[in-house]
């Protein structure tokens, strides 16, 4: 008997070495566009671009500003200017209150002036998150302070717009924004100080139809939609079906309407090669 308990083996209770790692919900995210699954940070290090298919996401007009210019260079200009209800319109005062929530106070557009690749810009990014990126008074001054800034500084203007359009709560005032706007850009035309557009989705109405347009180089990114009624209103109009796609960046790329589609990854060093182009200057000059 002896012998046996030698060979007895004796039942130890076995802890679990394996710890159980539990991912937050968060740490997810999906593509709207092909429905790709894939942790935040890819989509963060891609700039909010899709790593399965190229969807580039909607991001806020910080986020375009952390990765145009150079580091530490942005110096915001006329951050005091708010909206204020002229025309009493019914419930405005709320969705402004509400915009400032989701979006922040700046309104539904950031200017200020900063480098790009060493070269001084002034600079404006539209914000859809302020009530669909819509044009209205506010966003028209700061569009013709920025310009006119432009002008007296000799410095390229570049302008990244998201929006839906004029803003019905201002009525008639959102409107002239469009003259207004249209005016000074002329102006800076005449100077011959560069303006580059940069259209993302999307760009619609009354943006559309003044500054967004009126770039000496117009980029846009990849799927944009950019246009300024939408397809429904186009063809009751007209009365005739409209291609697929057509108010797509490519679709415009192809019929002359768009200088160049180009990745958002790309959005930066384009732009400041073409800013070197138009000012003359070689890319060795560029950090002068």
């Amino acid at each position: 008997m002896a012998r046996m308990a030698w060979f007895k083996k004796e039942r130890k209770p076995r802890t679990s070495e394996r710890v159980k790692l539990e991912i937050p919900a968060d740490a997810w995210e999906k593509c709207d566009e092909c429905g790709h699954i894939d942790i935040k940070e890819r989509f963060v290090r891609a700039l909010n671009v899709c790593p399965n298919c190229g969807h580039h996401r909607r991001i806020s007009a910080q986020e375009y500003i952390d990765f145009l210019v150079d580091e530490g260079s942005w110096h915001e200009l006329d951050a005091g200017l708010k909206s204020v209800d002229p025309l009493k319109f019914e419930s405005y005062p709320e969705r402004l209150k509400l915009a400032v929530k989701k979006a922040g106070p700046l309104e539904a557009i950031r200017t200020g002036y900063a480098r790009l690749h060493g070269m001084p810009v002034d600079l404006g990014v539209m914000d859809f998150n302020f009530m669909g990126g819509s044009m209205g008074s506010v966003v028209g001054e700061k569009i013709a302070r920025l310009a006119r800034r432009s002008i007296d500084k000799r410095i390229p203007l570049i302008i990244v717009s998201a929006s839906g359009g004029a803003r019905m709560q201002e009525g008639v005032l959102s409107l002239m924004q469009m003259a207004k706007t249209s005016g000074v850009l002329a102006e800076q035309a005449f100077w011959g100080i560069p303006f580059v557009s940069i259209l993302t989705n999307p760009t619609t109405g009354g943006v559309s139809a003044s500054y967004a347009m009126q770039g000496d180089v117009i980029l846009a990114e990849p799927g944009a939609v950019i246009g300024f009624a939408g397809p429904r209103v186009i063809k009751q109009t007209i009365g005739q079906d409209l291609p697929a796609g057509f108010q797509t960046a490519e679709f415009l790329l192809e019929h002359g309407m768009v200088d160049a589609v180009v990745p958002r990854s790309e959005l930066r060093d384009t732009t400041a090669q073409l800013l070197r182009h138009m000012a003359g200057r070689r890319p060795a000059e560029a950090a002068d």
